[in-house]
């Protein structure tokens, strides 16, 4: 996990040490610092990462049985991921690409199911998040 998660958040700096200790002589000193670093960094962060996996692994389980079809699997993953700013109707036809009119059909389908709740904001500014899941 170490490897696939916090080199590719910090890839260049990764290509860059390595560039340098191969150009360089044999000493790896450099490296080995800035490897154990980014251990260190991963070491930290890896309570935030067990907690999103944990936390979407009970959302997939609470909803195992709920029909969704694979905008909605898609769109639900991205929120659970992590989505940037607020979900919309608009947003979710620009993400999956369909039409504003399937969007807003799968979102009324998540409300249905309890999947989605509508946020606090109404009128033109409405939008969508996922319903708080039971304490583990």
């Amino acid at each position: 996990m170490f490897r696939s998660a916090q080199i590719q958040r910090e890839r260049k700096a990764y290509y860059d040490i390595l560039e340098r200790s191969q150009k360089g002589t044999l000493d790896v000193t450099d490296w080995l610092a800035w490897f154990l670093a980014a251990l260190h960094r991963a070491l930290d962060q890896a309570p935030h990462t067990l907690g999103a996996v944990l936390t979407k692994a009970r959302f997939w389980q609470r909803f195992a049985g709920t029909p969704m079809n694979p905008r909605q699997v898609e769109l639900l993953n991205r929120l659970l991921d992590g989505f940037d700013g607020k979900l919309t109707t608009s947003k979710w036809a620009a993400v999956a690409k369909c039409s504003p009119d399937t969007a807003l059909r799968d979102i009324n389908e998540l409300l249905a199911r309890c999947v989605l709740r509508k946020s606090d904001a109404g009128g033109r500014s409405t939008s969508y998040e996922l319903n708080e899941l039971p304490a583990a």
